[in-house]
């Protein structure tokens, strides 16, 4: 099989997932069609029905994307301390040390916090995202970090090292020529255009393999099956699926019953009036002309000289049993996502104290927390893969770099920093902090730029204290104290 066929194939898969994510796409955006709605109740209220969506497919990826937060990365120190054949502890250098440097400076150089976020919702909205690297345009450019969307690009991972195998994106430029890349395993690509006939390659585009064999398509794919199925229509399940497919069908309904009561007010909750007796010429106005249609049903009318007729007012209905149904289905929902209650129910009363909240976010943070273990791998891969595209291999292996993520939890500030600095008093046998202060002010949430400006205070205000204490020496000395 040639490259060009895997590239077929994959195309064809990427095809065939279309259906799926379109679906994800319109319930992300609240644009699904109402369920459970009579055909007839459709056809007779025709325009006068707009379906009334309560989008908690976007409120649920919210509220994941929201604890989803990147700080930064760090990379393991270039000096491992060994023991040799004499027993005696030695430091080997291993790379280059500004390699967290690096990494940090290509991961602003490419809007980090802005593309990870994106990456973040389009995976649990849809199900899966990518992250794609590839190198500057020039050299001495840093190297480039895109995301890109699962409607572009598919992945197929390898059956006996579960790596990604192959990867395939897809693009049409304004001039309709249609260009497909094929990204293999071992970091090697390939890319063919097409202009209204047969593919032809594209060699000025070819990229060789790197030094880890990694493929430089990455996927950031949500609550993947290790065996799952792919079936027509529905989603492959080994690509992961939508943080919200467990609440498509209460959903459906909850909209269902919105829309409902919204029919019911406008037919039933409203009076409704009656009359008897009457004929069309009891229907005009003062000079004795018709009126029109919208003045009797705004029931202008309150009088008429026929000593025949008869009026009445029908009781207005009332909508309390459509909030009772709301409300069941929000707690489905809530269940279904790991929501604390508060987040989707009517409440009236007081919001719970601190303590209560964090005690019912206590399964939603859990499974933040699961996501983001499953997603550090994955921008590890990332930053892996520029740091390849930078010529540094070497700080590019396997667990040489660690992600590291905001507190998904809701902890006060008080709290958070008051638990810190009780373990940077708290010392061991040997008089050290439990907690270096440098880690602390990492966990109280400094950035890497704050922590080196606080480390140049530090410095300066020892030198001054040095050299203050030096001058008092200096003084004590001139005027005979010894």
């Amino acid at each position: 099989m040639t490259d060009l066929d895997d590239a077929m194939r994959l195309s064809r898969i990427l095809f065939r997932e279309k259906k799926p994510l379109e679906k994800n796409d319109l319930y992300f955006e609240g644009e699904q069609p109402l369920r459970f709605l009579s055909p007839i109740l459709q056809q007779e209220l025709g325009f006068r029905l707009s379906p009334i969506v309560i989008n908690l497919a976007l409120f649920s990826v919210d509220v994941y994307d929201n604890r989803l937060d990147i700080e930064g990365f760090r990379v393991q120190s270039t000096e491992r301390t060994t023991v040799g054949a004499d027993g005696l502890f030695t430091k080997s250098v291993v790379a280059n040390s500004s390699a967290d440097a690096d990494v940090r400076d290509t991961w602003q150089e490419n809007d980090g916090p802005f593309i990870s976020q994106q990456a973040h919702r389009e995976s649990l909205a849809l199900g899966r995202a990518y992250a794609m690297v590839g190198g500057g345009d020039s050299a001495g450019d840093a190297p480039v970090i895109t995301i890109e969307s699962p409607f572009d690009a598919i992945h197929e991972d390898d059956p006996r090292t579960k790596r990604v195998r192959h990867g395939l994106k897809k693009w049409t430029d304004p001039d309709k020529t249609k260009w497909m890349t094929l990204l293999r395993g071992d970091g090697s690509t390939i890319t063919w255009y097409q202009r209204g006939g047969q593919w032809a390659e594209e060699t000025a585009d070819a990229t060789d393999a790197n030094d880890q064999k990694l493929c430089a398509l990455v996927p950031l794919a949500n609550d993947v099956r290790v065996l799952g199925r792919s079936r027509p229509g529905k989603f492959d399940q080994r690509l992961g699926r939508s943080v919200f497919s467990p609440i498509i069908s209460p959903l459906d309904a909850l909209n269902k019953i919105a829309s409902d009561m919204m029919v019911s007010a406008e037919f039933h909750a409203l009076p409704r009036r009656w009359a008897t007796g009457l004929d069309e010429g009891d229907f005009v106005d003062e000079n004795d002309e018709p009126m029109d249609t919208f003045s009797m049903i705004a029931g202008r009318m309150w009088g008429t000289k026929n000593d025949k007729a008869h009026f009445g007012q029908f009781p207005e209905a009332e909508l309390s049993n459509f909030h009772n149904t709301m409300k069941l289905l929000m707690q489905v929902v809530a269940m279904q996502l790991g929501l604390p209650s508060h987040y989707l129910l009517f409440q009236g009363d007081n919001p719970p104290s601190a303590d209560a909240i964090r005690s019912s976010e206590a399964q939603l943070v859990k499974r933040a927390e699961r996501k983001q273990q499953a997603l550090s791998t994955r921008w590890e891969m990332v930053q892996r893969l520029a740091l390849m595209e930078l010529g540094r291999s070497e700080d590019a292996r396997p667990k040489m770099i660690e992600t590291t993520w905001r507190d998904p939890s809701t902890p006060t500030i008080a709290q958070k920093a008051d638990a810190i600095v009780k373990l940077v008093q708290a010392k061991d046998n040997s008089g050290r902090s439990i907690l270096p202060i440098e880690q602390a002010r990492e966990d109280l949430g400094y950035t890497d730029i704050e922590q080196d400006r606080m480390r140049d205070w530090d410095e300066n205000a020892v030198q001054d204290a040095q050299i203050a204490a030096a001058m008092r020496g200096l003084d004590n000395v001139a005027g005979g104290v010894s």
